[in-house]
């Protein structure tokens, strides 16, 4: 095996181990008695490129919607798998593709090589990606055809937003602490959108006027107290609080109005 294959592999076993931990933690740190979860990786073929994905399963006997997960700027790190699993606790079929991997191979260890690869992502690859992952997703027998939502964070939340412009098919986005769509591409928008926001983060807060007068009723969001940008990621500010608790419960409210439980 070569080296660069075996640092390949101890990644996704690190990942997935990590992944699990998620199965007993909710936002905040807080324990959960929520149903055990199954969680695999998988490639999902785009052409001649291939997309390295984790899904993670509810425990249930009827068909779920689902949610892609859409990572930070960093690429696929070791927090979003327990996202994934937090979803799949609640229910939802979860899917988290790495997006780097159709274009350079596993997400690297190192967070600013990760930046500095996603920062060279073409957003129409991006695009394409997300159109693989929704159609591997929603041709899954355990998923309900067609109740797919989206939710990603910083980065990803940008994504998740510009996602929404693109395809009409898609029930719902949640955008937490993401930059919004031009004028242009929010008038594409038909899908309700969610916005978590940090209340210290006016980088990305100074545009919600805009987007507010733009998407009326489907765009509902709130401004965290004590929070700042990334709060719902550990280690950020805002992270130890409350905050994240509530904007987790707000954003399964929301799941449950736009694509079920």
């Amino acid at each position: 095996m070569t080296r660069s294959r075996r640092s390949g592999v101890a990644l996704a076993a690190s990942l997935l181990a990590l992944s699990l931990l998620a199965l007993a933690v909710l936002a905040g740190g807080r324990a959960t008695s929520d149903p055990t979860t199954h969680g695999e990786w998988v490639t999902i073929r785009r052409g001649t490129d291939s997309l390295r994905a984790y899904v993670a399963y509810p425990e249930r006997k009827d068909r779920a919607p689902a949610v892609i997960v859409i990572h930070e700027i960093f690429g696929l790190t070791a927090w979003e798998p327990t996202v994934a699993d937090q979803l799949a606790a609640k229910g939802y079929v979860a899917i988290l593709p790495d997006l780097l991997s159709s274009k350079f191979g596993v997400t690297p260890a190192s967070p600013d090589s990760g930046r500095k690869l996603t920062a060279q992502l073409e957003p129409e690859r991006v695009t394409a990606d997300l159109d693989a992952t929704f159609a591997y997703v929603n041709s899954l027998p355990a998923v309900q055809k067609g109740q797919v939502a989206t939710i990603g964070f910083c980065w990803g939340g940008g994504q998740s937003f510009r996602y929404a412009t693109a395809n009409p098919a898609l029930k719902a986005a949640i955008v937490c602490y993401g930059p919004a769509p031009d004028s242009a591409g929010l008038a594409r928008i038909t899908a309700p959108v969610l916005g978590v926001y940090g209340e210290n983060d006016a980088r990305i807060n100074a545009d919600l006027p805009r987007v507010t007068q733009a998407l009326g009723k489907r765009f509902t969001h709130e401004l965290y107290p004590a929070t700042g940008h990334g709060f719902l990621k550990p280690g950020r500010n805002g992270a130890d609080g409350p905050q994240p608790a509530r904007a987790w419960q707000n954003i399964f409210a929301f799941l449950g109005q736009t694509v079920g439980k």
